[in-house]
């Protein structure tokens, strides 16, 4: 066994990994890598297939991130973000901003006519268009999570929403591994055994077309999205959650979603239309929305042409998609044109190289935390590595290229590819579903 195993064994405890399993065998020890192939220490060579837990976004090794923390090396490797400002981060916060209102921009959201169809019951004024124009910085997807959920919080509590803000979430939510980011889940292998430790959240059932309850049409050999037979009773479903809660006197401070699709619970796709649909609600619940994009951020669902169009009255599908494949789309809320209160970043924010995250959120929340320092509306809360100079120049140099004209060809090719081969699948009997989201799959 070689050295560099050995030690592993000794010393090292992993993630999510039953350590008697690992301690029967020799680890795996990766020591290089190149675009998609990992090498280990004898030598063998692996595919990354799940790019090093959706984290990678170019390939190892990528000459254009390797030379920005080069150069950022050159000048500083890192310094507090505690009372001091740095170069990378400034940009990067711009850049990110950028990017979070781009569909805005572009589309001119907030004027009547990109209000999407409403719902019976919520007020035309109800449908708002946040701008989110401020970035916090940290390190993971969890530390994004838990950024969102605590700002969420105490803006619920400044504002009147509740002495103990309550929050909505969908089953078989997974939003990280901090104790407030448990407090949102609903896998009870994950999170079960720490029940003890967590606050209490709600849970509404997650738009699973395939295994819907709702869902009338009969199971084809296709995307259950594609044939689904329902009146929308997942939509309903928070909608009396929404209600029965403000009956209580308390009603909920913010929903928290992955857009467009659900890792962890099994790769389960929103229908067209759902995300939209559920925003209004929350909207006319003058509630906040946070949408966990730490997995689906930056590209991996694909562009918003590239999906299918929102059915029933949605008044953008007079736009030309001209528009939308000239204006690349890197967020999931984008696809619909939901813009969150919150939005909680990280994964592929480095291209796969460094620890970095952030979450964005609106001037009305930063609002609220502005004050003189004796009346405490401070938000007591970061990280030593904040804002990470190396980070930063990492996740800019990734933007560039994940905004570039070849990277966006790239991944309209590797989506239609990935589209034809999985058809293919569907030979095999045992076959009932395959759900596709831009680069993201399940069967």
């Amino acid at each position: 066994m070689h050295k560099l195993a050995q030690l592993d064994r000794r010393y090292v405890w992993h993630p999510f990994t039953q350590m008697r399993d690992w301690l029967r065998r020799e680890p795996i020890v990766i020591v290089s890598g190149q675009g998609a192939v990992l090498r280990d220490t004898h030598g063998r060579e692996y595919l990354d297939a799940n790019a090093s837990v959706w984290t990678n976004l170019h390939g190892h090794n990528h000459p254009k991130i390797n030379a920005a923390i080069r150069r950022q090396l050159k000048k500083i490797a890192h310094s507090s973000a505690l009372g001091l400002a740095n170069e990378p981060a400034s940009l990067l916060a711009e850049k990110l901003v950028e990017a979070a209102n781009q569909l805005n921009a572009e589309r001119g959201m907030g004027s009547a006519e990109w209000l999407p169809a409403r719902l019976p019951g919520i007020p035309r004024s109800a449908f708002r268009v946040p701008r989110l124009n401020k970035v916090f910085f940290s390190d993971d997807g969890s530390t994004a999570m838990e950024v969102a959920l605590k700002l969420a919080y105490e803006f619920a509590r400044r504002t009147g929403r509740g002495k103990k803000p309550r929050f909505l979430s969908l089953a078989g939510a997974y939003h990280g591994d901090t104790v407030g980011a448990v407090s949102l889940g609903h896998i009870d292998l994950f999170h079960k055994a720490y029940a003890g430790l967590l606050f209490k959240s709600d849970t509404v059932m997650s738009p699973y077309c395939y295994r819907c309850p709702f869902n009338r049409a009969k199971p084809a050999r296709a995307d259950a999205r594609d044939y689904r037979r329902c009146n929308w009773e997942c939509v309903g479903k928070v909608e009396t959650k929404f209600a029965a809660q403000k009956k209580r006197g308390n009603p909920y401070a913010a929903m928290v979603v992955e857009p467009l699709i659900q890792g962890a619970a099994g790769m389960i796709p929103q229908p067209a239309g759902w995300l939209r649909r559920v925003a209004e609600i929350v909207r006319g619940n003058d509630a906040q929305l946070i949408a966990d994009e730490v997995m689906t951020g930056f590209g991996r669902v694909g562009q918003a042409s590239s999906l299918s169009p929102v059915t029933g009255n949605d008044r953008s599908r007079k736009h030309s998609t001209d528009r939308l494949e000239a204006c690349p789309t890197l967020f999931a809320c984008q696809h619909e044109g939901v813009q969150p209160d919150f939005l909680a970043l990280a994964k592929g924010m480095s291209g796969g190289y460094l620890p970095m995250a952030a979450t964005l959120t609106t001037q009305k929340v930063f609002d609220e935390f502005l004050g003189e320092h004796e009346e405490f509306k401070t938000f007591f809360h970061g990280h030593s590595y904040t804002a990470n100079q190396l980070g930063a120049a990492a996740a800019l140099a990734s933007l560039e290229i994940l905004q570039g004209s070849a990277s966006v060809r790239a991944r309209q090719r590797l989506e239609q590819t990935l589209r034809e081969e999985l058809k293919t699948l569907w030979s095999s009997p045992n076959v009932g579903d395959i759900r596709q989201v831009g680069l993201m799959v399940g069967v």
